[in-house]
């Protein structure tokens, strides 16, 4: 059983509760990394097809969701989805961490290209990360553009038409705290990808190996788990408006074309 960053944990409970109010569909999943996002989303009853540029990322999927893959309930394509010829609609359009790597013309792209394969009635789920003022060496390595307020995230889809249904800064304060831990981590293990070009820190960033970040021992999974994380997943949704939260959950749907 893989041992999540707190982070993570709290970004999912608080993806399954908004979930809980969606009937499953279909979905398209940008970027998905480990696959977490997936397995949440197949294990209440949706199907899809993910998508990532990075071929060990895919083949990691493959493996991870074999049987999925099997039964026809998943699909994981080592393509660019902006690029992709994709003809079936879906209900659901979700992305963890994916938007800040665009410059603002692929964001934009990004943006309309959801719009294209969204279903009548469907939405967009993205995650990105958030207050511009905790910008580090995560950020660089990861080949970010930028980091996000709940207000940028919404006047950005607003103004291409988009009715922005729910946002919420997450995982704060947790991720405060561990914040100066977190960049000391990320610069001892990570620090040579700054050589690398912006797409290829990009495509790198989706599977992670940072001891005691995102890799910790078996038996940490005492403590890094849903039932022990449950007083901060409260805590996090208390302070969901706060402007220092590091992740910022942005629901929206698409404009309706005459």
């Amino acid at each position: 059983m893989a041992i999540l960053p707190p982070g993570t944990i709290l970004q999912l409970m608080y993806l399954r509760e908004r979930l809980a109010k969606i009937r499953p569909g279909r979905f398209i999943e940008i970027g998905p990394g480990a696959g977490n996002i997936s397995s949440l989303l197949l294990s209440m009853g949706w199907q899809g097809t993910a998508y990532d540029l990075e071929p060990l990322t895919v083949a990691k999927i493959e493996r991870r969701f074999s049987g999925e893959i099997a039964s026809g309930r998943y699909k994981a394509k080592n393509q660019d989805w902006l690029k992709a010829d994709q003809k079936e609609l879906c209900d659901l359009v979700i992305s963890c961490m994916v938007m800040e790597h665009f410059d603002e013309r692929g964001e934009r792209q990004f943006i309309d290209r959801a719009r294209q394969c969204l279903k009548y009635g469907g939405q967009m789920i993205s995650i990105v990360p958030g207050s511009p003022k905790h910008w580090g060496i995560e950020d660089e390595i990861a080949g970010h553009y930028r980091r996000y307020t709940a207000d940028s995230a919404r006047s950005l889809l607003s103004s291409a038409g988009w009715d922005v249904k729910h946002t919420a800064g997450l995982t704060f304060p947790l991720s405060n705290i561990l914040f100066p831990l977190s960049n000391f981590l990320v610069h001892r293990s990570e620090a040579l990808k700054l050589e690398l070009s912006m797409l290829e820190r990009t495509k790198k960033s989706g599977i992670r190996d940072v001891p005691m970040k995102t890799k910790f021992p078996r038996i940490f999974w005492l403590i890094l788990n849903r039932w022990t994380m449950f007083p901060l997943h409260i805590l996090q949704k208390i302070f969901r408006k706060s402007h220092r939260a590091m992740v910022i959950y942005v629901e929206a749907t698409p404009p309706v074309l005459p």
